[in-house]
């Protein structure tokens, strides 16, 4: 199996060297730089990782630009802020491939108070409920480390361009019934301010984004992998 890691990035330089570092031997880490002023594509280049830029500022542009740049049997997600260790991702990547699981996410523990701040882990927590009221899936957290095989991804169609991408993720799998599990994660302080769930705006922001992806109506196709 070979396997692509998609990392959407905004201004991250200062997280990328340790991020990078974490990547499984053989694997592809795809930086998607989203505008950043930083030289966090700089950075990224010269620490081997293969650098898309996507212009349209947005998670979900820069998550699917790499989705589209990916040529692996299997990509996975994962913030190149630091909070999240991609040498895990082999425990997400192992169900995927020996075909007990067609989408798994990892399950965010913090690792000390503060690692995820109190407005972000209300918003998920009421984001998973309203997940479960629509899709029956009994998620407890919708984290941006997951793992999947590339061509069923392609074909659920994820339109999403904003916050509501990964979510989006979960509802049409759902939808095209995959098999869908949860993987336990340390969730660790990230380097620097998160750009989208940092305040209480950016959290009320993305919940909005979320709310709209739950308000589409039940879709079918994508098939399972």
């Amino acid at each position: 199996m070979t396997v692509d890691v998609v990392l959407p990035c905004l201004d991250e330089a200062g997280a990328l060297p340790w991020v990078l570092t974490r990547i499984p031997s053989g694997w592809r880490a795809i930086v998607v730089d989203n505008g950043s002023t930083d030289g966090s594509a700089d950075v990224a280049a010269g620490l081997g990782a293969t650098v898309v830029h996507e212009p349209r500022r947005g998670f979900g542009a820069a998550c699917h630009a790499g989705l589209l740049a990916a040529d692996a049997d299997i990509v996975c997600f994962c913030d190149c802020d630091a909070s999240l260790d991609p040498g895990l991702l082999p425990g997400l990547v192992r169900s995927v491939a020996e075909g007990s699981a067609d989408l798994v996410l990892g399950r965010r523990r913090p690792t000390e108070r503060g690692a995820w701040p109190p407005h972000a882990r209300a918003g998920n927590l009421a984001l998973s409920w309203l997940l479960r009221r629509r899709t029956r899936l009994r998620l407890s957290d919708l984290g941006p480390m997951r793992a999947a095989r590339r061509e069923p991804l392609l074909g659920l169609g994820l339109s999403d361009r904003r916050s509501g991408y990964p979510l989006q993720m979960v509802v049409r799998a759902a939808d095209a019934g995959w098999r869908v599990r949860e993987v336990d994660v340390p969730y660790l302080p990230r380097t620097g301010r998160s750009k989208v769930t940092g305040t209480w705006r950016g959290t009320w922001q993305a919940v909005h984004d979320m709310r709209r992806v739950l308000d589409e109506p039940v879709a079918g196709g994508g098939g399972r992998s």
